[in-house]
């Protein structure tokens, strides 16, 4: 991507490693292999290593974990995963059944058999099915655990793929159910990329009809190039109404939105930081990101509010919305879902979770009750049944172990149905949330966990996680992994609620958007001097952990403040900011960090702080474990491959991983997820708790 608008005392660095962006080419792939090798050697080489392995394949493929369930026409569907089945089977029980604690499973789809008899590595992807009746679906599957997936069409009743159904070829589509014979496709549909936008993404909508080629499918809705990505939404309740939209992407976080009418869409005036949620008794309902003046009424950002579909049809361009819920202060929206008459919403009040049930009531408004539920847990929406007022939740915290809950979001009354056992022990535990002040006076907080009798001496091995973006919340959670390596053998874990995120709402995110971004990095460093001023832990005994944009986040503070920190493991990241348009999905994320290739500001800005250009010889950073994936196609693994060759030009050492499969994720299957977290901490073990 050209740059344009750009003062030439911008100059950027040339870049000699540009090959490594080149994921499959053999030069790149042979330079994998080598660094796997020498830092698979020297870690699994490290007595912890076996012990760390075994542990975490015992949890990522135990038996007793729970089977997190959907509603389906009265069954509960299931995906798994364990040693026996390493990528999955996909099955069904019923509810009398799932409350013994002994279900009877029926297998629907078993997904290694399928990748055994077609020679493929198939990773499920996820599935939607026609509504009401869900008997057909449209099942993705992804090769290695890429975003790109394959769509098949699913038969329910005869547990099979439909001959001669809806097919669409490998690609980042979006498909939606019509009707029985008919679907809205947003794809490749030449395979040849005319189709895309910049980000990679499908520009174009289409109708598809069953037993018409791609080429004969109608097109609805095209974009624009420089868009994220367009696509259709079919929207139903559980009274039948229905709702067909189009949804187009300008950039991360602004949306253009039209109503379907046949081939006909016309434009829907909804604010551009819109999301819609979904459909009741024919009231939209839908989340807004921005304040939003209209009527004569401003509603607040972080609220929800609704429409009349029937009205919303009749007069598209003329909205008159009705408040849902506006969170308080210390409030913040994280999920939700529908029930048959409810509307569930998943809550944070002060980093803590609630569960708020609203209906509507028959003057146009909304009724709120709460739902009882342990206090100062982290409580996760799993499924609701749009066939009653029933759903799934799952409460946990960082020493309380998941416990399955089914609810009740009319009568607010809610009971476990299924508890994990203990994975660590957690018995001489504390957890506390503390606060630390940013370079603006800004309170942060932060959780810690650590044992009762810590001594504060500055010598307890501490972990720091972070994220701080995309509006994200990190939210305490019960990390078997975590307790069983980390925890139980004398670290300490801290969860940082940093700016970026989106734990107080739509302003503590976009407080560090664009080029504002410093304070997001700030704000983890000053979580880092309060863990050392406290004397918890010292430099030497002090790392810190990111993923994706997490990764980014790490390599921002291995960069800038080296003082702070011993370890520094840094996952599937981005970390080469100049050039982060033309790597994975990257362009689509220009909403968030600004374009660096039409924008001098934010040039200006990640050319200080982009961590691949940050990097200088002689400086005392922390060895950093850096970790990526070959079929990560999301931030791609040219960051951090580039980030390691760059470390080792300048003769800085570091530890460098590569799981083939396994996308922007741990790993594909059990096996590679136990390794990946086995290296992890063994790497942080050495780095921490030694001497």
């Amino acid at each position: 991507m050209p740059l344009t608008q750009i003062p030439s005392s911008l100059a950027l660095p040339e870049d000699p490693y540009l090959w490594l962006e080149d994921t499959y080419s053999q030069r790149a792939l042979d330079w994998v292999e080598a660094e796997n090798a020498a830092s698979a050697a020297r870690l699994e080489a490290e007595p912890t290593y076996q012990a760390a392995y075994d542990e975490a394949f015992a949890i990522v493929s135990s038996e007793d974990r729970i089977p997190m369930p959907a509603f389906r026409k009265g069954m509960l569907y299931n995906f798994w995963k364990d040693a026996d089945h390493l990528r999955g089977i996909w099955r069904r029980t019923t509810l009398e059944s799932y409350r013994t604690g002994n279900a009877e499973w029926e297998t629907i789809l078993d997904i290694d058999a399928l990748g055994e008899k077609e020679g493929r590595s198939w990773v499920y992807k996820g599935v939607s099915c026609l509504r009401p009746e869900e008997r057909l679906c449209l099942i993705e599957l992804s090769d290695g655990g890429e975003d790109a997936v394959e769509i098949r069409e699913f038969d329910l009743e005869t547990k099979s793929f439909v001959e001669g159904g809806f097919f669409v070829p490998k690609g980042k589509s979006d498909a939606t159910w019509v009707d029985e014979d008919t679907i809205y496709l947003s794809a490749d549909f030449a395979g040849d990329g005319f189709d895309l936008t910049s980000s990679g993404y499908p520009i174009v909508v289409k109708r598809l009809k069953r037993g018409q080629p791609l080429s004969e499918a109608i097109e609805i809705y095209r974009g624009k190039k420089e868009d994220v990505a367009s696509s259709a939404a079919v929207i139903r309740d559980s009274s039948g109404n229905v709702l067909q939209m189009i949804v187009r992407a300008t950039d991360f976080w602004n949306r253009e939105f039209g109503l379907i009418d046949g081939d006909t869409v016309t434009p829907l005036a909804l604010p551009s930081q819109a999301s819609p949620l979904g459909l009741i008794e024919n009231r939209l309902v839908v989340r807004l990101s921005q304040d939003w003046a209209v009527g004569g009424e401003t509603y607040d950002a972080g609220s929800l509010v609704s429409f009349d579909a029937a009205a919303l049809k009749a007069d598209p361009a003329n909205l008159s919305p009705t408040l849902v819920w506006a969170p308080g202060q210390s409030e913040a929206y994280e999920s939700a879902t529908m029930t048959a008459n409810r509307l569930v919403v998943s809550a944070l009040d002060n980093v803590s979770g609630r569960i708020l049930s609203f209906a509507p009531a028959a003057d146009g408004g909304w009724t709120k009750s709460t739902v009882d539920l342990p206090a100062n847990m982290t409580l996760a929406l799993v499924s609701g049944d749009e066939d009653s007022d029933r759903f799934f939740l799952n409460v946990e915290g960082f020493t309380t172990p998941n416990a399955l809950y089914l609810a009740d979001a009319a009568t607010g009354k809610a009971k476990v149905l299924r508890s994990m056992p203990a994975k660590f022990d957690a018995s001489d535990l504390v957890v506390e949330q503390k606060w630390a002040a940013s370079t603006d006076g800004t309170k942060i907080p932060y959780f810690l966990v650590h044992k009762r009798d810590v001594k504060m001496d500055g010598t307890t091995p501490t972990l720091l996680y972070g994220y701080g973006g995309f509006q994200v919340s990190m939210t305490p959670g019960y990390s078997a992994i975590i307790g069983k390596l980390w925890l139980e053998k004398g670290g300490a874990y801290a969860l940082s609620n940093i700016r970026g995120g989106g734990e107080f709402g739509p302003a503590w995110h976009k407080a560090g958007l664009e080029t504002k971004r410093q304070i997001i990095y700030d704000d983890f460093a000053a979580i880092a001097e309060d863990l050392i001023a406290s004397g918890l832990t010292s430099r030497e005994h002090l790392g810190m952990m990111g993923g994706s944009n997490g990764g980014l986040l790490t390599g921002v503070e291995m960069t800038q403040r080296p003082d702070l920190w011993n370890a520094a493991v840094i996952q599937v990241p981005l970390l080469d900011m100049i050039g982060i348009s033309r790597i994975g999905a990257g362009a689509s994320w220009q909403g968030e960090y600004g374009n660096v290739n039409t924008d001098p500001e934010a040039l200006a800005f990640w050319l200080e702080r982009s961590p691949y250009h940050a990097l200088k010889a002689g400086t005392d950073y922390p060895v950093p474990f850096i970790y990526s994936s070959t079929k990560d196609d999301r931030t791609g693994s040219a960051h951090a491959r580039k980030f390691a060759a760059r470390m080792k030009e300048l003769g800085l050492p570091y530890e460098y991983f590569e799981q083939i499969e396994g996308g922007h994720a741990a790993g594909a299957d059990p096996r590679q997820e136990a390794r990946s977290w086995a290296l992890t901490y063994t790497y942080l073990t050495r780095q921490l708790m030694g001497e």
